[in-house]
């Protein structure tokens, strides 16, 4: 192995150690309580090599927010993969993002907080462009899955396979979050897993051709 290989492998190794570190920090503080100072307390690096990495703490949320993303599109991919069907793969994209945001909510979390800044924080060259883009890429398997659908009779034919996928996104990613609100389940006297299957079964009655 040349040096300059070696120093390439070195750098890598150090930006997924301070990602690492961040994501201890992050998790259990939450992006406005971090501080760039604990994550480099918590990486064992100086603040200044930190900021040689990433630009500020938004910087490092937004590449944290970036891994989820992956993560979410191996979710959907697997979904896609396991049915003919396109309502089928939408049903199963649907149901791998409420198991996504289960089993990783501190990803599902920092996820949301990006989705919610204000203004174009996709600079190019920047981690949050790259969010911005991976994001695109999980948007693209609905609307595949959505114009499989559509090809194969299951969808009716009249709808827009992007603007289908970020309805049901959004539809999606506002249960996720009503389910987990405890108080709601009390006040209305419903079963959150209950809640879930009539989603989805207006969300099936919504695509299905009439």
């Amino acid at each position: 192995m040349g040096v300059a290989e070696r120093r390439l492998r070195e750098k890598e190794q150090r930006r997924m150690t301070i990602l690492d570190a961040a994501e201890k920090v992050f998790f259990e503080k939450g992006v406005d309580r971090a501080t760039m100072d604990a994550v480099a307390e918590t990486a064992e690096l100086s603040k200044g090599l930190l900021y040689f990495y990433f630009r500020n703490k938004e910087d490092l949320a937004h590449a944290i927010a970036h891994r989820g993303l992956r993560v979410l599109g191996q979710f959907f991919e697997k979904a896609l993969r396991e049915h003919e069907k396109g309502i089928d793969q939408v049903v199963a994209i649907g149901r791998a993002y409420m198991r996504f945001a289960r089993e990783y909510p501190d990803y599902f979390n920092i996820m949301s907080w990006f989705e919610a800044q204000p203004g174009d924080c996709g600079s190019p060259g920047t981690y949050a462009e790259a969010c911005n883009a991976q994001g695109s890429e999980c948007i693209g398997l609905v609307a595949q899955a959505v114009r499989n659908g559509i090809a194969d009779g299951t969808i009716r034919p009249e709808l827009d396979p992007l603007e289908t996928a970020i309805t049901l996104w959004a539809q999606t990613h506002g249960l996720i979050h009503i389910i987990s609100y405890k108080e709601v389940q009390v006040r209305h006297e419903v079963d959150a897993a209950h809640l879930v299957e009539t989603a989805f079964d207006l969300m099936k009655a919504g695509l299905e051709p009439r």
